[in-house]
């Protein structure tokens, strides 16, 4: 059972939506790891019941791991006012605003977001429109051809960010084949970064069960040590031996 201790605010957006929202801390405020980034979590598509409960496992485990993490019910969802799109390209707002108001709130100067199915193509968008964001973390994010016809106007944001990527996906996943993933990302600016969870299907990576299987708490903290590290020749071995995940780089594709 976690030990964090979870707080309840409101966060309105630049059109006057009303965001519900939960951050979650270390049980003790001396257990926060100072100068870590606020972790933002984004979840995954509203028309289809996404919402910040199905994020609750990540998020707690990162708080009781030392680190913030805030979750969220972007607009039309929960108690959140204001109402979903199909597109999502109205919940960008939901995102930068939850964003700032960790920036002005938390003394954060350095965030993480994460975004989770239809909130990696969200989150992705929103990632340089934020300069407290110093990198991106996709759980699934749906590249596949007929996610594409809701999301694909999203890609080029994330695509074309300077900011450092890490994209976990499932080789099961049946919005997105690894194929998929991997054309799209070789032409992807700034350093990106797979990790390809074996066997794993999409929804799998929304569930409780799959929280605590794989620890997917762990991936976003990885991704920022990675970040911190990047200079250091040691950077892949304290990522192995501590965090037990292995990101893989991607490779540029070659033009003739």
């Amino acid at each position: 059972m976690s030990n964090c201790t979870v707080e309840r605010c409101t966060v309105e957006t630049s059109d006057g939506v009303k965001l519900s929202t939960k951050l979650f801390k270390p049980g003790e405020e001396e257990e926060i790891k100072k100068g870590s980034p606020v972790v933002v979590l984004v979840h995954p598509y509203s028309v289809l019941g996404g919402c910040q409960g199905l994020l609750r496992g990540i998020a707690a485990g990162l708080a009781d791991r030392g680190y913030k993490a805030l979750t969220f019910d972007m607009r039309g969802v929960g108690r959140s006012t204001g109402r979903a799109s199909l597109t999502g390209f109205a919940e960008i707002k939901d995102v930068i605003a939850v964003c700032k108001w960790v920036s002005e709130n938390q003394s954060a100067d350095r965030i993480l977001l994460v975004g989770s199915s239809a909130g990696a193509p969200i989150a992705g968008s929103a990632v340089d429109q934020v300069e407290q964001v110093v990198g991106y973390v996709s759980l699934g994010y749906p590249f596949g051809m007929l996610a594409s016809i809701l999301f694909g106007r999203h890609h080029k944001a994330v695509l074309q960010s300077s900011k450092p990527k890490l994209f976990v996906m499932g080789t099961q996943d049946g919005f997105t084949s690894v194929k998929q993933l991997k054309n799209k990302l070789s032409s992807a600016a700034g350093r990106v970064e797979t990790h390809l969870i074996e066997g794993a299907g999409h929804f799998q990576m929304e569930g409780p069960a799959y929280d605590a299987q794989m620890e997917l708490s762990w991936f976003a903290m990885c991704f920022w040590c990675k970040i911190k590290l990047l200079s250091q020749q040691i950077r892949e071995r304290v990522v192995k031996s501590i965090f037990r995940v292995r990101c893989h780089p991607v490779q540029p594709r070659k033009h003739n």
